[in-house]
């Protein structure tokens, strides 16, 4: 028996001992409803619009330096792109991936520059969101635009090991809802935040199937969702940008400081539902709050700080968070560098190579967020 099969039996045995349990606050030690009055509920409403700055600076130039940034490219009934505007020492032009959409800034800075430095502003507008699961609507997309996010990637095969995990985890179910519930809920049960992981990680999601180490950050969590779900024929895709703002409902976990988003990327997903249309997720956000909303690790999503959010974050999330693309494969203008599997911290090349982007001290950006009166 596999390793992932394991896991999956365990935790599925798991929660049904937990079922016939009282509810038990395990962060605290005591009843469950003794952190009820947090709640979290996000709803469409009012729009919030917000200028966001990313400045490089390059503090040891080594030879030519190129420089790309992710401009957000995403209009939906969640997130506005508006207008970017820059400005660098540098030669400057905006530039798009042709294959997979992402938009970026390019800057590139001759050897002689010795103080290289490129400021991006985009502004955007974003609501919460929440879908509505006992109305349907006429929810349309074109063929091939579902065709395509049934698709594998580099990082996101839906064959072997994926197809195999996939088929497991929805079995039983008949609907493409009731399929992405399954999912949503093993991805929840089997999977955990790894603090330690780098960044957002790396969204490798064989690795983590055929290892059976299923802890990571949210470009690997919320990408095994994905890839579970496009293995059994679910369109679905990650959707990759940063935090801008705290979080409405006193969560820590789940917002940012807007004076410094340089480590507040954050990846998140939705599915295309028929009768709903794309539909947020976010289970990896499930998992961060078990693991870093209190300072014990919460093993229970019963009860506590942890059920409104798994509640809620199945088919919703907060809009203080704004998304560049969902694009993945993402090859860089210009680059001497290999393709990037997603497009979502600022990337820089020079002599020595390819810059760190999970380092923004040595690598040495800053993003910011500004809440404006549109």
């Amino acid at each position: 028996m596999t390793t992932v099969r394991r896991t999956f039996l365990k935790n599925t045995a798991a929660a049904f001992v937990a079922a016939a349990l009282p509810a038990i606050n395990f962060a605290q030690g005591g009843p469950a409803a003794d952190a009820a009055a947090r709640r979290f509920a996000p709803r469409p409403g009012d729009w919030h619009t917000f200028d966001v700055t990313t400045r490089v600076d390059i503090l040891l130039p080594q030879g030519a330096t190129r420089v790309w940034l992710p401009i957000p490219c995403i209009d939906s009934d969640y997130q506005r792109s508006l207008e970017s505007s820059f400005f660098s020492n540098g030669k400057t032009q905006r530039m798009a991936d042709g294959r997979s959409g992402a938009q970026m800034l390019y800057a590139e800075f001759a050897a002689s520059e010795v103080n290289p430095f490129v400021e991006l502003t985009s502004r955007v507008q974003t609501q919460s969101r929440a879908v509505d699961w006992s109305a349907r609507q006429s929810a349309r997309e074109d063929a091939d635009t579902l065709q395509h996010w049934t698709q594998p990637t580099a990082l996101i095969p839906t064959d072997g090991i994926v197809n195999k995990t996939a088929l497991e985890a929805t079995r039983g179910a008949h609907t493409d809802v009731e399929k992405v519930r399954k999912i949503y809920d093993w991805i929840v049960a089997n999977t955990y935040r790894e603090p330690k992981v780098r960044g957002c990680g790396e969204g490798d999601i064989k690795t983590m199937l055929e290892t059976g180490n299923l802890g990571g950050k949210c470009a690997d969590l919320n990408a095994l969702f994905v890839g579970l779900s496009r293995a059994v024929g679910v369109p679905a895709r990650d959707l990759y940008g940063v935090r801008l703002a705290p979080s409405s409902f006193g969560y820590k976990a789940l917002g940012a400081n807007p004076a410094g988003l340089q480590r507040a990327q954050h990846c998140r997903s939705e599915v295309f539902l028929k009768g709903h249309g794309w539909v947020a997720m976010d289970p990896a956000d499930v998992a961060k709050v078990m693991r870093e909303e209190t300072p014990q690790w919460i093993k229970s999503t019963r009860g506590g700080v942890v059920a409104p959010v798994n509640r809620a974050l199945f088919g919703g999330w907060e809009g203080n968070w704004m998304a560049y693309n969902s694009a993945a494969d993402v090859v860089l203008p210009h680059s001497s560098g290999d393709k990037l599997g997603f497009f979502m911290y600022p990337a820089a090349e020079n002599a020595g190579g390819r810059l760190d982007p999970y380092s923004p001290d040595d690598f040495r950006y800053q993003i910011t967020a500004k809440e404006v009166q549109a």
